[in-house]
């Protein structure tokens, strides 16, 4: 199911940073490196900004991103990697009305408010996270979907439930190694959306940002430190849309990248925390520090 960050632009915090007028004279500037589309982007609304904080919570990444995740009936959460018909779900929040819509590929559209049930232990990544599932028919119609019983949460402590946690909060990839990634495939192109990052960006070589572990960047007014390499997994072998196992990724990148010194393996991405706030935009410069 696709990310609820789809909507309207928030305003940034206005939080104090310390040497922050060294820190600007420091910075290695790249403004041929701009941000080429983000989470939030849909086809009618190229200009939207996403807030890197995550309101219900301590800052951990893009607002609002994964803030449900899906279970199963025994209470583990589930993915496209098992349930690739859930590709084909987008999803779409309204904070200011707390309502959530689901929209699915015959075109039906469930709308309703978020309200949330008494609290269930689920398992998230063999780890155990209390959640609340969000009552109304959002489950039930998720179940339909997908063939199985499964149930719409949210977690507890109001953080997004990113699998890398508050040091994983941002992603993102060069439009330049998708492009390398097509080639390895013998396509024209690869669609940035089958790997899920928060940011794609533009004016890189192809895996340039691999080298970029350990560095700070600032984004438009946020400011990101990146951790470590995107390893990747079976899901991103689905189609964006349709959920259909149609491109064997992870063989592409054993077969071009299998030998590449990164720090999970079969990586494709960079990913990073957050260490201050901020609106990025499509168009921003990306500088190095």
């Amino acid at each position: 199911m696709s990310s609820p960050a789809e909507r309207a632009g928030c305003r940034a915090g206005a939080a104090p940073f310390p040497g922050l007028e060294h820190e600007l004279q420091q910075r290695q500037v790249k403004p041929a490196v701009e941000l080429a589309r983000h989470l939030g982007q849909t086809t009618d609304a190229l200009e939207r900004q996403l807030l890197v904080q995550a309101q219900r919570g301590p800052i951990i990444g893009v607002d609002a991103d994964r803030r449900f995740f899906v279970v199963d009936e025994r209470e583990r959460m589930v993915n496209g990697k098992r349930h690739g018909a859930l590709n084909a779900v987008t999803a779409q929040v309204d904070d200011g009305a707390e309502r959530l819509t689901l929209r699915f590929p015959d075109g039906r559209e469930l709308a309703g408010a978020i309200e949330l049930g008494e609290p269930r232990q689920t398992s998230f990544f063999s780890r155990q996270r209390p959640a609340r599932v969000l009552l109304g028919p959002f489950s039930a119609a998720l179940s339909e979907h997908a063939g199985a019983p499964l149930a719409l949460v949210q977690p507890i402590d109001g953080a997004s439930a990113i699998d890398r946690g508050a040091q994983g909060g941002v992603s993102m990839i060069s439009r330049a190694s998708l492009a390398a990634l097509a080639r390895a495939a013998a396509k024209p192109d690869v669609d940035g959306r089958r790997f899920r990052m928060s940011i794609e960006l533009l004016g890189l070589d192809a895996h340039e940002e691999d080298g970029w572990i350990g560095r700070q960047l600032w984004r438009g007014e946020a400011r990101v430190r990146i951790k470590g390499h995107v390893g990747r997994c079976l899901v991103t072998s689905r189609h964006p849309d349709s959920g259909a196992l149609d491109l064997p990724t992870l063989d592409i990148l054993r077969t071009y990248r299998g030998e590449a010194e990164t720090t999970e393996p079969l990586a494709f991405g960079v990913y990073g925390g957050v260490l201050r706030e901020g609106v990025v935009r499509v168009g921003d410069a990306v500088e190095l520090v």
